[in-house]
């Protein structure tokens, strides 16, 4: 059952004219997909991660969120609650002194008892493993220690989906795998669906599917193994495949007997041991 259904979708920013920054977007993302969503700068990645919550919403076409439309304003409410959002910079979304304050900042807000906000808080910072850290300064946190507060301060609210607009571009390597371990965990266990916007090629590995935006299109659609074997559309687009895909190119051309399709260090192992 599609969560997200988006036909015809428009969208124009005021004051630049006839550009569009969507255009004839066609769409269905069903429920417990993982999505990732990779572009170029200025494609269009992050404004269609707005439109999907309503803090945008189309200039033409339309956009459902669990059949709801984002056109009409008396939704949004209702939609915000099923999409939950993450943004690129955690301390843009940390608002308390405390990791559990604010995690509790969301169902509060909803107007929870204060005996369900407990259950939620003590259950978001379960699945994203910063439960001994619940009365710690927010502020002291590490970078990655942040964007985990930041997701489970959205997984409180219990949203059907999540829509995480590059979440790791700010972190360092060791952030970025356990940001990556909690979105795809939440995705395999919690079913929740998952639109992943990355600039890191490796990351879309993770994903059940990858979309391609390109001025405001979507140009690529399909699973990690069928988009990365598009070599050079992807390259024309300006964008890079993951490291061992490249590097079995490489090896392909230089006479070796490998499938196109490995994208992975174990897969590649396996294929050159046998």
């Amino acid at each position: 059952m599609a969560i997200i259904s988006a036909t015809g979708l428009g969208y124009q920013y005021e004051g630049y004219g006839e550009v569009w920054a969507l255009k004839d977007i066609n769409l269905s993302i069903n429920e417990g997909e993982f999505v990732a969503v990779l572009g170029p700068n200025g494609s269009g990645k992050s404004t269609l991660a707005k439109q999907i919550n309503a803090l945008l919403t189309p200039t033409e076409g339309e956009m459902l969120l669990d059949g709801l439309s984002t056109a009409d304003p008396l939704n949004h409410w209702r939609i915000r609650q099923r999409a939950g959002m993450v943004f690129q910079n955690p301390d843009n979304q940390i608002v308390a002194t405390t990791v559990e304050e604010d995690v509790a900042f969301g169902p509060e807000n909803l107007g929870f008892p204060a005996a369900e906000i407990r259950k939620r808080v003590d259950g978001a910072l379960s699945l994203v493993g910063m439960s001994a850290y619940k009365l710690h300064a927010s502020h002291l946190l590490s970078g990655g220690q942040k964007q985990r507060v930041a997701i489970a301060g959205v997984i409180a609210m219990r949203p059907l989906c999540l829509v995480l607009d590059e979440p790791t571009a700010l972190l360092d390597p060791r952030g970025r795998r356990e940001v990556m371990e909690i979105i795809s965990r939440l995705n395999r266990m919690e079913a929740i669906t998952v639109i992943h916007i990355t600039h890191f090629m490796e990351e879309a590995l993770a994903a059940s599917r990858v979309l391609v935006l390109d001025q405001g299109r979507i140009v690529l659609d399909g699973n990690p193994r069928q988009v990365f074997q598009q070599h050079c559309e992807l390259r024309a687009l300006g964008l890079d495949v993951p490291a061992v895909a490249e590097l079995v190119l490489e090896l392909r051309a230089a006479g070796q007997d490998l499938p196109p399709d490995v994208m992975t260090v174990d897969e590649l192992v396996a294929k050159l041991c046998s």
